[in-house]
């Protein structure tokens, strides 16, 4: 198996226009598909060839308040920011200036070894990150763990150990994969009929 990236991160919102606002106008991605119905919207907007962010728009969810990118919590929690990778290190400043013209504060530049980033918050609340990956430091090639206290399967270093879960045993079998139409299925119609 091999993965092709994020095929969309999930998100919601409680006011799409503005959300279409950001993502779309301010920060450049996309829209690229959409569906919904009275009460309920779901909109993607293209990051890259491979990768999405996508909002439900419910007219209750209220922006969550603002955290500092990495700062610890308690309690339930889901997710700290999601950070996006550009291109080139000129686009970190050119994001920064965007940023804070819009009315959204952005940090400066911040050095963390292999990688520069920018940090902030669109209109939800969401904390984003934009990072550019350093020339010299390419971690896909070269894993680096630079924890002074790593957990014991950390230690166990950076590729798939298999063999630590079940097997499958009972592999669904041709007759029993069918696909059931969901939402949008009646806007996309490349798939085959059964």
């Amino acid at each position: 198996m091999k993965y092709t990236g994020v095929n969309h991160l999930a998100m919601a919102t409680g006011d799409m226009d503005r959300t279409i606002l950001f993502w779309r106008d301010l920060l450049e991605m996309r829209m690229v598909a959409g569906v919904g119905e009275p009460g309920f919207r779901h909109y993607f907007f293209e990051i890259s060839d491979n990768d999405l962010i996508a909002f439900f728009e419910w007219k209750d969810v209220e922006a969550v308040p603002a955290k500092v990118h990495g700062s610890p919590v308690k309690g339930p929690f889901i997710f700290d920011h999601v950070a996006f990778g550009v291109e080139k290190s000129e686009d970190l400043w050119e994001l920064k200036d965007k940023l804070d013209a819009a009315g959204f504060p952005c940090t400066n530049v911040k050095d963390h070894g292999f990688i520069h980033s920018v940090y902030a918050h669109d209109p939800n609340g969401i904390p984003i990150e934009f990072s550019w990956a350093v020339d010299c430091v390419d971690i896909h090639q070269n894993p680096i763990l630079a924890d002074s206290s790593p957990s014991a399967r950390a230690k166990e270093g950076a590729e798939p150990m298999p063999g630590r879960w079940p097997e499958v045993i009972n592999p669904t079998e041709e007759k029993d994969k069918t696909i059931v139409k969901a939402a949008g299925s009646e806007l996309y119609h490349c798939l085959k009929k059964p």
